[in-house]
């Protein structure tokens, strides 16, 4: 028996497909919306899958910091997303978590999954790394997102300002320098991240560093 809902069914093929791309900062609330969004789907009777890459579990699941979590599919680098989804036998979206850490390979088989096989895409992920450059996954979601939406759910500086960019923290200190791609968190560890406004990110400021 169907969970009563103010969500109504939705039927297939009645429209074309759509690729979204959903970007902030760290702790702008970009997996708990990618698991409301799944949520929802599947409530309304749609078919899909949910992707990651490196979430912060250290496991194949999508988490969030407000203690939500879901199983998902981890995207390795020779992972063929279209493979992957004609693998199954009805797919209506995929979810994809993390999705700046992609390759751009696999940004273009997103693509290919909405406009050769009408399916739902929305990724979420940061824009732009440690250094304040762009992820290259990221840059090709803004390029090919039919929609792209920055979160509304504000991220503050320590001054108070927006937060839009994500410093990396080694020893107390900001860092220019090193591997894109390091995991790690916004708690206390070796390696941390911290949200911080364009002025104090460029100033390298991390205000009270705890």
């Amino acid at each position: 028996m169907t969970e009563p809902s103010a969500l109504s069914a939705v039927p297939t093929g009645t429209r074309d497909g759509v690729l979204r791309f959903y970007f902030g900062p760290m702790d702008c609330g970009k997996s708990t919306l990618a698991l409301q969004m799944n949520y929802n789907h599947r409530r309304q009777g749609r078919h899909g899958l949910v992707l990651t890459k490196h979430d912060r579990s250290g496991d194949a699941r999508v988490t969030s910091r407000i203690g939500l979590g879901s199983e998902a599919v981890e995207v390795e680098d020779d992972l063929d997303l279209v493979a992957l989804v004609r693998g199954h036998r009805r797919v209506d979206y995929v979810i994809c978590d993390e999705a700046c850490f992609y390759t751009v390979e696999q940004i273009e088989q997103l693509a290919d999954l909405t406009d050769d096989f009408g399916i739902d895409v929305y990724a979420f992920g940061l824009a732009s790394d440690f250094r304040s450059q762009m992820f290259p996954a990221a840059q090709r979601l803004f390029e090919l997102a039919d929609e792209i939406n920055r979160l509304q759910v504000e991220v503050l500086c320590w001054c108070g300002r927006p937060g839009r960019l994500n410093a990396r923290v080694v020893g107390g200190k900001l860092v220019r320098t090193g591997e894109q791609v390091v995991i790690g968190d916004t708690g206390e560890a070796a390696i941390r991240y911290q949200v911080l406004c364009r002025r104090h990110y460029r100033a390298g400021d991390l205000g009270d560093v705890r």
